[in-house]
């Protein structure tokens, strides 16, 4: 939150995407609590297309490889004239990449503190490496899997991110028992009916004991997160207490 005028507004945040398909990213944000946050000011998202920057009848953005191999790539310096229509001051670039360091909460966290981020997705076969190693600031992966572009890791990782900024959620509390907040997975959920297809609700969550409730929920936690990611769960730093409920 910022102060102006005696009164406390949240901050707000621009994501600039870099991409040769831009309406993939605005249906896609004009939505829900996304389409929400922009109507009150505290998202805004554009879009520029390397498209607009090509001075060639038929607007190349891409070119065979170097090398040989199938498939086009994208150009860096039609990517490099996208980013230098952003106005200053620069904000941090990313770049979408099946290479790049695996994208998670902690990074959502760090980058809801920007006032402005833009993201470069690839397409077609790739995009030239010097994007990367000369234009990019970081480059980031959603998993070890390809895509055929990178518009809807950006916009994953888009979601992830604007949730934290304050204010786009309508309870500031909502983010803070996601799974992957202290490296946990979450616990579970229930709503009503009490009982649905001869499973009940457990009874604490019904007890209207709040210690028991919390204790109950840590449990569940820890032994998800033990069971399902034990990856996560050899890194998770344990409370007092932990182990007994273990």
């Amino acid at each position: 939150m910022r102060s102006e005028g005696g009164r406390f507004i949240p901050h707000s945040m621009r994501i600039s995407f870099i991409t040769l398909f831009p309406e993939m990213v605005q249906q896609a944000l004009n939505h829900s609590i996304m389409a929400r946050a922009q109507e009150a000011g505290i998202l805004e998202i554009d879009c520029i297309t390397p498209r607009e920057f090509a001075e060639d009848r038929h607007k190349k953005v891409d070119d065979r490889s170097y090398g040989g191999g199938p498939g086009m790539v994208m150009m860096p310096h039609m990517i490099q004239k996208a980013v230098d229509s952003l106005p200053e001051p620069k904000p941090l670039i990313l770049l979408t990449d099946p290479a790049g360091e695996l994208f998670t909460q902690s990074h959502a966290l760090e980058f809801s503190q920007h006032d402005h981020i833009a993201i470069i997705c690839g397409h077609y076969e790739g995009i030239d490496e010097r994007v990367r190693t000369q234009i990019a600031d970081r480059s980031f992966t959603i998993g070890d899997f390809v895509l055929t572009g990178g518009e809807l890791p950006a916009l994953i990782m888009t979601d992830a991110i604007s949730r934290l900024i304050p204010g786009v959620l309508g309870d500031p509390q909502s983010h803070q028992d996601d799974s992957h907040t202290d490296g946990l997975l979450g616990f579970p959920l229930y709503t009503t009916p009490r009982e649905f297809d001869g499973e009940p609700v457990p009874d604490v969550l019904l007890s209207g004991n709040h210690a028991e409730i919390d204790k109950w929920r840590r449990k569940q936690q820890l032994e998800r997160t033990k069971r399902h990611r034990p990856d996560l769960f050899c890194q998770a730093e344990l409370q007092p207490g932990d182990a007994d409920l273990l």
